[in-house]
């Protein structure tokens, strides 16, 4: 498998998007979503979260399912519960042997689409491995002949999220539509949406703002009429960070699982967001970071994916060591999947100074040498 990122040397990074009963004490979130819809599958009322967070219930809900047949969906309760599984959302179902369909009056706007899935048995003979389905937003397919058990299987877990990015126009619902293959069975076991700033993932109109399309010319714009799919989204060096401490989105940033480089953290040094919006990542992502070691030829994380589909790579800067200051103090290359990404890049002369955050945005379509994907979202 190739590598499909090598940074040599490198300074503060830390995420890949690639196109996944105690309360919490936070401070005020950086960014405030319009809509923000957690719904609690195949339940009733509405029930906390052990992050403090309230999931309503499908059953005679304003959000609960429409039948595309006379044969009804069953809320359905697991048969069993792992010692790691949450209780919400994850200890009842939504689940069918026909077509059912969500609808969301949301306001316009790019919004994240989290689907939570649990994979075991279901009350009413629903087996694990028994279930194949696709899911629709709108005109997208977001999963073809899906099945969550076999996920899950390859994956070695039972609960896990499948997260995607999709725009609302005006004047239209979000509607999501499970569809059963035929002889099995579709089940879903939480539906979240949380509204995002506009641009956040999604190209800005402006000119000359497309993004660098690795081995080509042209830049790439994503545009409204693009859903996304998050493969992997990684804090680098500083562990994970459960949603409830990200700005408000709710996204998990998974620790990178790199043993190489040397660890470098200033988690009291005060962050100057002059070049991008405060919400961009946690103040977290962009205090801690890996670079060479004596040893150390390069900083590669391999990133498996799937083949022909084009992939955003964000990754995040901030020089925070207090002995680099000036520009031309640092300078590293990056590579993609052993492809010239940026060569020279120096954070303090991309973002404007010392602790101040910024990130670049690079589009790689994964060729045939790239492996398969299995991390999760």
């Amino acid at each position: 498998m190739n590598n499909l990122l090598a940074l040599n040397p490198i300074t503060s990074f830390v995420f890949f998007l690639v196109l996944h009963h105690l309360a919490i004490a936070i401070s005020k979130p950086a960014y405030n979503p319009t809509d923000s819809i957690l719904t609690n599958c195949g339940s009733s009322g509405d029930t906390p979260a052990p992050d403090g967070r309230i999931w309503t219930g499908d059953q005679k809900s304003k959000f609960g399912p429409i039948e595309q047949s006379s044969s009804k969906s069953l809320s359905a309760s697991a048969l069993s519960q792992g010692g790691s599984v949450q209780y919400v959302p994850y200890m009842t179902a939504r689940i069918s042997q026909s077509q059912f369909t969500y609808t969301f009056p949301v306001t316009a706007g790019q919004k994240f689409i989290r689907l939570h899935f649990y994979s075991v048995s279901y009350q009413g003979g629903f087996n694990r491995f028994k279930d194949f389905f696709d899911v629709k937003a709108g005109p997208f397919t977001l999963l073809s002949n899906f099945s969550a058990s076999f996920y899950a299987e390859a994956r070695d877990t039972y609960s896990f999220i499948k997260e995607f990015c999709f725009n609302v126009a005006e004047n239209q619902q979000l509607n999501l539509t499970f569809s059963p293959s035929l002889s099995k069975y579709a089940f879903i076991n939480g539906i979240e949406i949380i509204s995002m700033p506009s641009n956040l993932y999604y190209t800005p109109p402006e000119e000359g703002s497309g993004l660098i399309s690795i081995g080509k010319k042209e830049k790439f714009f994503i545009q409204n009429d693009t859903a996304l799919e998050n493969m992997c989204r990684f804090n680098v060096a500083g562990g994970t960070i459960s949603p409830v401490l990200d700005t408000g989105m709710y996204r998990l940033w998974r620790d990178d699982v790199l043993n190489l480089g040397l660890v470098n953290n200033e988690p009291n040094l005060s962050l100057n967001y002059s070049k991008i919006p405060n919400y961009t990542a946690p103040d977290e992502v962009y205090l801690s970071a890996r670079q060479l070691g004596l040893n150390d030829t390069n900083l590669t994380w391999r990133v498996p994916v799937d083949q022909g589909f084009r992939y955003l790579v964000r990754l995040h800067f901030c020089e925070f060591v207090p002995d680099i200051t000036k520009v031309n103090e640092r300078r590293f290359d990056i590579f993609i999947d052993n492809q010239t990404a940026t060569l020279g890049f120096d954070v303090i002369e991309s973002s404007g100074g010392h602790g101040t955050p910024t990130y670049n945005d690079y589009i790689v379509t994964a060729g045939k040498k790239v492996g398969k994907a299995d991390d999760d979202l």
